[in-house]
């Protein structure tokens, strides 16, 4: 049988260790992944190679979890999205667990609270599609699915707690 896996826990790391010149590096970094140490350093005032074992020493702590490519769903011809929230049938949840992971179209997945166990992004090229990825889970549980008609904040990403409010 297969295991739900949860997130994934970074090494042990002081969030008091990020400095202002770290959470600046970040910022930098989430606006632009692939700024060259150079180009961050004249950002924040550090040399090439400084920049490089700070972002080195985040990397390693797992402060920075990753870099990746956004693409624009609907360019990619999926312009249909949709949050499906799942609600398992009894002794279904790794079952659901899994097929979420083998199925392509779906993007995001999410173990959550409440009457519901998991929250699913998915992406597809039209209605039917979409519908055959909801029978697919249906076979383990019960759907409910939002169309996103809109997104007035596009994904970003985490707050690093230096951005204003307001």
């Amino acid at each position: 049988m297969a295991s739900i896996q949860s997130a994934p826990t970074a090494p042990a790391f002081d969030p008091a260790t990020i400095d202002g010149t770290n959470r600046r590096l970040l910022e930098e970094l989430r606006e632009d992944p692939r700024a060259t140490y150079a180009a961050l350093g004249r950002r924040v005032g550090l040399s090439p190679p400084a920049v490089a074992e700070r972002v080195g020493r985040l990397e390693a702590a797992g402060v920075i979890a990753g870099y990746r490519t956004e693409i624009e769903p609907a360019a990619v011809g999926l312009p249909v999205a949709a949050f499906v929230r799942v609600r398992p049938a009894a002794r279904q949840l790794p079952k659901v667990a899994e097929l979420a992971r083998d199925t392509p179209a779906v993007s995001e997945c999410h173990r959550i609270t409440g009457e519901d166990c998991f929250l699913l992004k998915v992406h597809a090229a039209s209605i039917a599609a979409l519908e055959d990825v909801l029978d697919a889970f249906l076979l383990f549980g019960q759907t409910t699915s939002s169309l996103v008609v809109s997104s007035p904040v596009a994904p970003r990403g985490v707050p690093l707690g230096t951005e204003e409010v307001g």
